[in-house]
């Protein structure tokens, strides 16, 4: 059995294909950080997957423009969604796909999609397919990182200095003041960013985790790798997880920098902090004493992310 997984962020790709690959043993297992690097491949190669892992949020094509590309290239492929976000379900369905599942991957939801999926498809089991397959990982993801860098040395004003909650009662003024030329965060309940009304788009859902951290740390410089083992406590390639690190620290920036708030992000020394007066953040004010702020948290605090149970 030839199984593609597609993914753009490189944690998220390698620990799919970990998971798949251990429900799925003796599968040809290729990952994939783009649905053009598919399709190349596709082209290339002239052989078509028997199963495709594909994220739906990923800048360029997306995993519903890829699955209707999919469709077209190779009809008999079956194509099984995994998202963080579960909006894209009706999409999904009316596309077909064969399965869907919720991020975070787990071993018991793989399985269980593989095999429905092989099953409405009129295949055998998984075990019964190309038993004498040896698995590979052809990850697919180290040109992506060339040139994609972060400066580290960006003259950034103000010093990244850590605030105690007990230094921010008090300081009322500061965090109300201009309310509306701040970025707007919600920390209780899942973590959200607004911009001038609207969503602001990610187009990495780690580089919106990568933010959420930096404002759970409510201004303190980290090191990325303070962050990268906050964030995949599991992983054990630190020099992999840094260069990650780096790359969505980029990614963080141009974000920032598209709506003309390049200085919310602090570099200096290596070390990565957020600006806390350029955010209205839910948590900051009940944390300086603002009772509609207090009355708002319900006892969920940025409720995807398993770092932040300890906040909670």
């Amino acid at each position: 059995m030839k199984i593609y997984v597609l993914d753009d962020e490189p944690i998220a790709l390698r620990g799919s294909v970990k998971i798949i690959k251990d429900v799925q043993s003796e599968a040809e297992i290729s990952g994939f950080s783009s649905a053009k690097r598919v399709f190349s491949h596709i082209k290339e190669s002239g052989e078509h997957p028997d199963v495709v892992f594909s994220d739906i949020e990923m800048p360029g094509m997306s995993g519903l423009e890829f699955a209707v590309k999919l469709k077209q290239v190779c009809p008999d492929t079956i194509l099984i969604f995994f998202t963080a976000y579960s909006q894209y379900a009706l999409d999904a369905f009316r596309l077909h796909v064969h399965g869907y599942i919720l991020k975070p991957l787990t071993k018991d939801r793989v399985k269980e999609e593989l095999e429905y999926a092989l099953q409405q498809n009129r295949k055998t089991s998984p075990e019964d397919i190309d038993r004498k397959d040896q698995s590979s990982y052809a990850e697919g993801t180290k040109e992506d990182q060339k040139g994609e860098k972060a400066d580290q040395n960006t003259d950034q004003k103000g010093q990244a200095e850590g605030v105690d909650p007990e230094e921010l009662l008090g300081m009322d003024d500061w965090l109300n003041a201009n309310r509306e030329d701040k970025l707007e965060v919600q920390c209780f309940g899942t973590f959200e960013v607004i911009w001038k009304g609207m969503p602001l788009m990610f187009s990495r859902g780690q580089t919106k985790e990568l933010f959420a951290y930096l404002i759970n740390r409510k201004g303190a410089a980290c090191t990325p790798e303070e962050i990268a083992r906050a964030l995949w406590p599991g992983e054990d390639d630190l020099k992999f997880l840094i260069s990650n690190i780096r790359i969505l620290v980029s990614d963080l920036k141009r974000i920032f920098g598209s709506i003309g708030k390049e200085d919310l992000l602090i570099i200096q020394g290596g070390r990565i902090a957020i600006r806390m007066e350029g955010i209205d953040c839910d948590y900051y004010r009940m944390l300086a004493g603002d009772m509609d702020a207090v009355n708002a948290f319900h006892g969920e605090y940025m409720s995807q992310y398993s770092w932040a149970e300890i906040t909670t």
